[in-house]
């Protein structure tokens, strides 16, 4: 199916590896002129070089750390008129709350909530004037299951679910919509690293917690970043313009939720 965003400009953040290369990766694939930012130049420059010599993109690499003021400018300096914004930034450590400080919470926010709201406030307007615009939020499936050892992770994620179920109302009439993808257990250093700190917590080896985490899924496996990249290129696509304000899970039926 042509997704009719050939020729969009497509801004995606933390897109190295992982589900935002993925979705980089697809938006490409689609036709999209790509901008891809995350803070290490090595393994940014490789990616960008993969995804132009798999789909013919053009691609433009901006090494920034997306969660501060100058992080942000030099991405919208790359790509100053997004008709595509997906927003995406590591997620907080895990642990157990009793361990924080006020300076991790804030961390948490800053990154998971407050950087992807600044972000559409510098984007979203044009998107309205042009009559044409796609925000795609990566969160986590703990905004409605949550998970205990990621109780950072949990509230900052939760608050920009939030905001955006507000706002998503106000810009779908202009063909802008807002919409947020949320990721299960997918092959991916964030999971691995969250498979570690479990067993560590549960005194376990890595490879029994891991094998029980893969077959407690319906699927019997973890999520591929590809996959991922695929929906969301849908929710960005043409064809999902009556979609606003929604909360997909992509996690293999592991929520097990009936809404």
């Amino acid at each position: 199916m042509d997704l009719g965003i050939a020729g969009k400009a497509a801004l995606v953040c933390a897109a190295s590896k992982g589900l935002g290369r993925g979705c980089a990766m697809a938006l490409a694939r689609e036709g999209c002129v790509v901008t891809i930012v995350a803070r290490t130049p090595g393994p940014l420059e490789t990616a960008a070089a993969e995804i132009r010599a798999a789909t013919g993109a053009t691609v433009t690499a901006v090494a920034a750390d997306i969660t501060t003021d100058a992080g942000r400018a030099a991405a919208l300096a790359a790509c100053p008129t997004p008709d595509i914004l997906v927003n995406n930034a590591g997620g907080p450590p895990p642990g157990n709350f009793r361990d924080w400080e006020r300076e991790d919470w804030l961390a948490a926010v800053e990154a998971n909530m407050i950087t992807p709201i600044l972000l559409i406030k510098a984007v979203v307007d044009g998107m309205i004037e042009r009559g044409f615009g796609r925000v795609v939020n990566i969160t986590s499936t703990s905004v409605k299951a949550p998970i205990p050892i990621l109780g950072l992770s949990n509230g900052a994620r939760a608050g920009l679910t939030g905001f955006i179920a507000g706002l998503a109302r106000e810009t779908v009439r202009h063909n802008v919509t807002i919409n947020n993808l949320l990721p299960g257990p997918f092959d991916t250093d964030r999971l691995r690293s969250t498979l570690v700190a479990t067993a560590k917590a549960q005194n376990l080896s890595l490879e029994a917690v891991t094998e029980a985490r893969r077959t407690a899924n319906p699927a019997q496996r973890f999520g591929t970043a590809e996959e991922f990249g695929d929906a969301c290129a849908y929710l960005c696509s043409a064809q999902a313009s009556y979609i606003t304000g929604q909360n997909m899970v992509l996690d293999g039926g592991a929520y097990p939720g009936t809404m």
